[in-house]
């Protein structure tokens, strides 16, 4: 019997057109080639945060007055420089609002598709979003409740109340996409129909919600970022400590609990992560679409998959993706703006459509 060394293990014969001659050529041992891939996919994460990184300078820079970058750097460092009252009190909370709501509606969005292996999965299409709008809706109209502090509360559990009732609606274990996805477009517009009927019958109510309803950065102040700030960040971290399991759960309970993972626990985390985020950023933007659902496709392209890649490419790209919106509303509504909302549904269904029409869209 005759074993093949270490060297030869890795070599295959190439064969020469002009000589017809067999070479020898190495090919890259498997750790290599995952070393390859690992370092490209980190790689692309640096570049990922510094594309984040331009896209919240500009975002901080451009409004209703321009600033240039030399006076930015002013603004965020200088207390004495007249900038600083423009920065840190209008630009920068609008900017930080944009990232951590961004973040939290890509990290959302992947994580459900993931869950219910529904690749239109959204907490926009799935109604999630609009049972925080209606808790919240609800608490200003009829209980006075105001602030984001307030109402946040309100928003986390109007999610919760509909993430359980499209599951439950759905079939419950044995739901199914296309049930879990009807279930979700029913309670989405029975529940926006209700907001807009608060809205119609108290003028109270219309006047502060008007702007919210359609998804707006505008309003954004320190406050409101350091109350969304705990709820926001302790999603993400469930969802990323549940991406591992997440990709065991992929290949169905069984051969979940033979590589060790909990199925029921792991559900159960997941959605707590999707409450926690969709309603933490409703409470503060309102009702955004599309985000959640285009961006973990365009990033599924990059990654695969693999939840463990694609939830931190999520975290940073998504952002990328409402910032931006938010920045061309205020260059195209000049000298108003258009709310970031409105600029998300347009530019993403459009998108969307584009990616559907070319068979781009990637199942997860």
């Amino acid at each position: 019997m005759a074993f093949r060394t270490a060297p030869e293990a890795t070599l295959s014969v190439i064969h020469s057109p002009s000589s017809g001659e067999g070479t020898a050529a190495p090919h890259p041992p498997p750790y290599a080639r995952r070393s390859g891939r690992i370092a490209l996919r980190a790689g692309g994460l640096a570049l990922s945060l510094l594309l984040l990184a331009a896209v919240t300078v500009l975002s901080i820079a451009i409004g209703a007055k321009h600033l240039p970058l030399g006076d930015v750097w002013q603004g965020l460092l200088h207390p004495a420089s007249p900038e600083y009252a423009v920065v840190h009190h209008m630009r920068l909370p609008r900017a930080l609002l944009g990232l951590l709501a961004g973040s939290a509606l890509g990290v959302a969005g992947a994580a459900m598709q993931a869950l219910t292996r529904n690749a239109l999965a959204d907490p926009g299409l799935l109604g999630i979003n609009a049972g925080a709008a209606a808790a919240v809706a609800t608490a200003t109209a009829f209980l006075g409740v105001t602030g984001v502090g307030g109402y946040v509360w309100f928003a986390l559990l109007g999610a919760a109340a509909v993430t359980a009732g499209v599951y439950a609606v759905g079939g419950g274990r044995g739901a199914t996409p296309a049930r879990l996805s009807l279930a979700g477009a029913a309670l989405n517009a029975t529940l926006y129909s209700y907001v807009s009927a608060v809205m119609l019958i108290d003028a109270v109510s219309l006047d502060r919600l008007r702007f919210w309803t359609v998804g707006s950065l505008a309003s954004a102040e320190t406050d409101t970022v350091v109350r969304v700030l705990p709820f926001i960040l302790a999603g993400l971290l469930v969802a990323l400590a549940a991406a591992r399991p997440l990709n065991a759960l992929a290949l169905g309970d069984d051969a979940a609990r033979a590589l060790g993972a909990r199925p029921a626990l792991v559900r159960a985390a997941v959605i707590a992560a999707i409450t926690l985020l969709c309603g933490a950023a409703t409470a503060a933007c309102g009702p955004i679409v599309f985000v959640g659902l285009l961006v973990p496709h365009l990033v599924r392209a990059l990654t695969g998959p693999d939840l463990r890649w694609l939830l931190p490419y999520c975290a940073l790209l998504a952002p990328v993706l409402l910032l931006g919106a938010d920045v061309a509303g205020r260059v195209l509504g000049s000298p108003g703006e258009l709310q970031v909302g409105l600029v998300t549904a347009v530019l993403g269904g459009l998108l969307f459509l584009h990616l559907v029409g070319r068979g781009r869209v990637a199942r997860p």
